[in-house]
């Protein structure tokens, strides 16, 4: 479990071009030419963690929790399995909001605009990573967590606009149209084209 020690205004947030350089040199404890883990270091943020390859599946979920290279939860391991499914050869695991925390329940009750903007540079460099960019959105009904959750999702989805990305969701949609979470997925589950434009509308 990962229980907020404090709200991350608190800490000390490394911006994301720093966090990037320092997960490109070499790690202790996993390879960093398998893993992408930034910042490369157990914090109270995570910006991304996943594989790296030539064809990645960017999945979006609300907030990262334990998770670390080499230390899959279940979540991130249906997400590397649904992933390869589906013809992908890596996966990113990105969050709409980067604080960690187990529970969402912890999740503090104002957004970081700090914190949500270095988490958008971190967006931006995995719509960089692939011409086509894929993003596959699986926050489920934990978006109805905070208000500014789906504040977040309008901001990702301006900056995958500019890049024509393609998104996709994966298996049954809850009545309000929320995209379903990774984890209880089929292993094999098929992704599907998501508009997420109409769905944020729809909020």
């Amino acid at each position: 479990m990962h229980i907020p020690q404090s709200t991350t205004a608190q800490v000390e947030v490394l911006r994301f071009a720093d966090a990037l350089r320092a997960a490109q040199a070499p790690a202790e404890g996993y390879s960093s030419e398998k893993w992408l883990y930034v910042p490369p270091f157990y914090a109270e943020y995570r910006y991304i963690l996943g594989t790296r390859g030539q064809k990645p599946l960017i999945c979006v979920g609300i907030n990262p929790s334990t998770a670390e290279p080499g230390r899959l939860d279940p979540t991130l391991k249906s997400v590397e399995r649904i992933a390869h499914a589906n013809g992908f050869d890596s996966f990113l695991m990105f969050n709409v909001y980067a604080e960690r925390a187990t529970n969402p329940d912890d999740l503090e009750m104002r957004c970081n605009t700090l914190l949500h903007r270095e988490n958008l540079q971190a967006f931006d460099y995995l719509l960089h990573l692939s011409s086509t960019p894929a993003v596959w959105a699986a926050w489920g009904t934990i978006i109805e967590k905070r208000d500014y959750l789906a504040l977040c999702v309008r901001d990702l989805l301006a900056l995958g606009e500019d890049v024509s990305a393609r998104w996709y969701c994966a298996g049954a949609r809850t009545k309000r149209g929320h995209p379903h979470h990774p984890l209880y997925l089929r292993k094999d589950e098929p992704l599907r084209p998501f508009d997420v434009k109409s769905y944020l509308e729809a909020l």
